[in-house]
């Protein structure tokens, strides 16, 4: 049988036009959807002339963030701040203790539904409590993120190391694999596709907690969810949606971020190829 060479199998790959055309034609639908939306929104606003107060065009909350853009930039790397930590800290313990109910079935198995049980419990309720546990400052937002992103990481760890393929675990036993190197080469390869579809949800989780929670009490001068809720309060909508697009572009960013490292951590697994491809 001939082998083809090297020459021969980079004649028959694509060429970068070829999968730049291809990317293009993948995301297009995606990069089209913002655009669009936005030109609907501001011709909707104009034809049925919906006043200001009800819904600012997206010209207007431009121009009201190309005013502000320097306090509301400083104030979402405060609230960013909350995020971050209490994503490290909730998702970081939720890995951990998802490593120790895998290795004890008979645990998981008790406390697993408990957990999927508290999950779906709504725990940003939980904020005007913590508040008063723990002042107004961050370590009252950094819990509250912290509780958010725990669980779902928790269920994200133990259901990826429970995926490991039996055929493969029986293999590794039947040449007496240490316990420490089957979990090295086939338990936590299987597990990580989980864990980052856990971490990326718990980008999003982690702003929506650091933002909500800011508003029952935080610093005024400081705090973005604070802002947006004082000045809606006061009516002035246009100041409101320049805060939310600065959460909602931290959010983006940071889920980027994560679902880049997957890309270079896990760049073998299907999910991560069909996107490349």
């Amino acid at each position: 049988m001939a082998v083809d060479t090297a020459p021969e199998l980079l004649a028959r790959s694509p060429s970068w036009q070829a999968r730049f055309l291809a990317s293009l034609q993948r995301y297009m639908p995606a990069i089209l959807i913002l655009p669009s939306g936005l030109i609907l929104w501001e011709l909707g606003v104009r034809v049925f002339n919906i006043q200001g107060f009800l819904l600012p065009a997206p010209s207007l909350i431009g121009q009201t963030f190309a005013e502000n853009w320097a306090s509301l930039l400083d104030r979402g790397w405060y609230t960013f701040q909350e995020a971050a930590i209490g994503y490290l800290i909730g998702c970081g313990l939720g890995i951990l203790f998802g490593l120790v109910l895998a290795r004890f079935g008979t645990v998981s198995a008790a406390l697993m539904p408990i957990a999927i049980a508290v999950n779906a419990v709504p725990i940003i309720a939980l904020s005007p409590l913590v508040r008063v546990w723990f002042g107004i400052g961050q370590p009252s937002k950094i819990v509250i993120v912290a509780i958010l992103c725990f669980f779902p990481c928790l269920i994200s760890a133990v259901r990826g190391l429970s995926a490991a393929s039996p055929a493969a675990l029986e293999l590794m036993r039947s040449y007496a694999t240490p316990e420490i190197e089957t979990f090295l080469k086939l338990r936590l390869p299987s597990a990580l596709p989980f864990i980052f579809n856990g971490l990326k949800v718990c980008t999003s989780l982690s702003m929506i907690g650091a933002v909500v929670s800011e508003f029952y009490g935080g610093l005024v001068n400081k705090s973005l969810g604070i802002y947006i809720a004082n000045e809606a309060s006061q009516i002035r909508f246009r100041n409101s949606w320049s805060g939310i697009i600065v959460a909602c572009a931290l959010g983006i960013g940071f889920y980027l971020l994560v679902s880049l490292v997957e890309r270079l951590l896990i760049p073998w697994h299907v999910s991560v190829r069909s996107q490349s491809e």
